[in-house]
């Protein structure tokens, strides 16, 4: 959940979830919707894709029980080498070196070393050259720590550090310039979100793009021969931003008598109010509908 994400977010997502799932066996069990709707509103939904592939794998290699070995580890979906070392650090005291953002700029601050002249394989040797063997549970979780509340990219503050005696960059730092956000890909969807008294008409999608494998409205246009059917209760336009794209989306919501069936190329389901946290859905989904 950390990955690309801050710590203040995380945490009620993660209290949710190891709430629903405090157990490999328990996770062993989770269908993805159920991982995906524990997920939902979180972003990046890849992350969580992966760790229902990842848990699939341990639990037909591994008899449920999360590996050991560095090399184990980094052949799971969506964990690669920092990350790994993260594991063998933390969870086995086994010393590994890591190299995430935060630090990498704490390293390279460290040494006053330019980071933009630095190869990755020197980045990682510099990360194995630091690491404390004899307490790699405490170096670990502090150089992270330091990364992402002390050593910040704009404005360091070197007077809370507790190792600004040994760093060559202390009290020197020039706070980065903020590089500009790049353009944002814009997207419209038209949607349609159908509704009886008791269910909602919701559409896995399974385009590959945005949103892959999470429950949608259907597309207006599958709905076409049968909007007179419907009465239309609201329409509006909701803009959602994204990483890299920026969403503008035409929704539609109708009234039915009753849970109608649909030709359609999507494939659909009525899905119970009284069960719809069930189902991984997007953020701005989630907020309509709640509100309905």
């Amino acid at each position: 959940m950390l990955q690309q994400t801050q710590v203040k977010t995380v945490i009620p997502y993660f209290k949710n979830f190891i709430k629903k799932f405090p157990s490999q066996k328990k996770l062993s069990e989770a269908s993805e919707d159920q991982i995906l709707a524990a997920w939902s509103g979180l972003g990046f939904y890849r992350r969580a894709r992966n760790i229902f592939a990842s848990k699939e794998i341990i639990r037909k290699e591994y008899g449920n029980k999360f590996p050991k070995e560095f090399h184990q580890i980094i052949e799971l979906p969506g964990i690669g080498k920092s990350t790994a070392g993260a594991i063998m650090s933390l969870a086995y005291l086994n010393p590994h070196p890591i190299l995430d953002g935060n630090v990498k700029r704490v390293i390279t601050r460290l040494l006053k070393k330019d980071l933009d002249l630095l190869k990755e394989a020197e980045l990682w040797k510099l990360s194995e050259d630091l690491l404390n063997s004899d307490d790699c549970f405490s170096y670990t979780q502090g150089i992270m720590d330091l990364g992402a509340t002390i050593c910040t990219p704009l404005k360091p503050l070197c007077n809370e550090c507790p190792v600004n005696s040994q760093c060559l960059s202390a009290f020197k730092v020039t706070a980065a310039k903020r590089k500009p956000s790049p353009t944002k890909k814009m997207i419209s969807m038209d949607l349609s979100l159908v509704q009886t008294d008791k269910s909602f008409l919701l559409a896995k999608n399974e385009a590959g793009s945005i949103w892959n494998n999470l429950w949608l409205p259907l597309e207006s246009g599958s709905l076409k021969n049968y909007i007179q059917n419907f009465k239309l209760t609201a329409s509006q336009e909701i803009q959602h931003e994204l990483t890299h794209r920026r969403l503008n989306i035409n929704l539609n919501t109708y009234l039915s008598s009753k849970e109608s069936r649909i030709e359609t190329n999507q494939q659909y389901k009525w899905i119970k109010k009284d069960r719809i946290d069930e189902y991984g859905l997007p953020k701005p989904i989630s907020k309509v509908i709640k509100g309905l």
